[in-house]
């Protein structure tokens, strides 16, 4: 009994230790080697012209920083770091969000803290294998490319283009078997919401497999923006073609 007791008053003490509410977003970062008052903007999406918009603004302060806020849903956004020559992608969500800032490498910084940005990472590591052939491929054969251009050998140029298509061809199937195989088992990420609103728009998807993918989401992220626009796409898809004959009266039923 006082074993179990030592176990329920742990799990109360940890519930407690949280910082963030339902709703509330924290991001805690480390800016390692970069100065004291260099600016870090928090950026989202305009719902309505889609277009980038600056929420928050903080400065780095013996190399960390701190952005606290509200949150109706997921979506990605991006920080900003002045002078950085890309911005760092992730999910805001509700919930404590690690953000360790690679100065040197952008691209490189660490995202971690909650489910949909911890899967947002290990999708993207795993898509990153799948797309390695075609990056191999680019990193192998950039100079042969353009000492043919150089000296017009049509026959090579035409060789190694014909070999790009072939191996860019065979990655997006591969990369695309990867994406409905991630919706279809990862029914609380986020990632998956996005999946299904790409795959809402693509006309050549099975409307049939959109459709149960979608209805297999977790009741939450059916009420984000991505999967209630899937869910109107799979409406439509689902309507009777315009100019489509309606069946004969009396047809059998």
């Amino acid at each position: 009994m006082k074993k179990i007791f030592f176990l329920l008053t742990a799990s109360v003490a940890i519930i407690s230790c949280s910082k963030v509410k339902d709703g509330e977003y924290l991001i805690t970062g480390t800016a390692t080697g970069i100065e004291n008052g260099k600016t870090i903007i928090l950026q989202g999406q305009d719902p309505t012209t889609r277009m980038s918009v600056n929420l928050d603004t903080v400065k780095v302060e013996n190399g960390k920083f701190e952005i606290k806020g509200k949150v109706t849903e997921p979506a990605f956004h991006a920080l900003v770091l002045e002078g950085a020559n890309q911005p760092i992608q992730f999910i805001l969500e509700t919930g404590e969000i690690n953000i360790a800032i690679d100065k040197d490498s952008i691209h490189k910084s660490k995202i971690s803290g909650t489910y949909s940005n911890d899967e947002f990472v290990k999708f993207n590591e795993d898509l990153t294998k799948t797309q390695k052939r075609l990056v191999d491929f680019q990193k192998n054969n950039t100079e042969k490319m353009q000492q043919a251009q150089q000296a017009q050998d049509t026959a090579t140029i035409n060789g190694l283009m014909k070999q790009y298509v072939a191996i860019q061809t065979e990655v997006q199937a591969d990369s695309k078997k990867k994406y409905v195989a991630y919706a279809e088992t990862h029914p609380k990420s986020f990632i998956s919401a996005l999946i299904v609103k790409g795959m809402s728009e693509d006309p050549t998807a099975d409307t049939k497999k959109v459709e149960a993918i979608y209805n297999s989401l977790d009741e939450s992220l059916k009420n984000t923006t991505p999967a209630k626009e899937a869910k109107t796409k799979i409406g439509q898809a689902k309507l009777p073609a315009v100019g489509a004959s309606a069946p004969p009266v009396g047809s059998a039923k």
